[in-house]
């Protein structure tokens, strides 16, 4: 009369029990998975291919920021890993392509201007 159900069990179920919620943890962590895949692992690859893309496309004549904030017009292509940067007239340094943080193409526009539908340029 006193003792419970629970107490009368059999030991046997328990331990069966103990394998099927191994399981259930990896059913909660495989959406969790996905989830970071879609929101952090998938954009973060398409980042740098964007960058690794933009990097192998600088050409002569392009305007580049590097790491260290100079501003710079590419003069000379070296190689595959080395452009030469003219950031003041006559100042020529040799810059590492993957230090360089971004890429001015030489048609971009500055921000500060806007460009009016008649070709007429006026300071914003």
């Amino acid at each position: 009369m006193f003792i419970t159900q629970a107490f009368a069990q059999d030991a046997a179920p328990a331990a069966a029990g103990g394998m099927g919620s191994s399981f259930e943890m990896l059913l909660l962590f495989a959406p969790l998975m996905v989830i970071w895949y879609f929101l952090l692992i998938r954009p973060q690859r398409n980042q740098l291919k964007k960058r690794e893309a933009t990097l192998s496309a600088i050409r002569r004549g392009d305007q580049v920021v590097l790491g260290g904030g100079l501003i710079g017009k590419v003069t000379k292509v070296i190689d595959d890993k080395e452009l030469e940067v003219e950031i003041a007239d006559g100042v020529k340094v040799k810059a590492l392509r993957s230090l360089i943080a971004e890429v001015r193409v030489k048609g971009e526009p500055v921000k500060g201007d806007v460009v009016k539908t008649d070709g007429a340029k006026t300071d914003a």
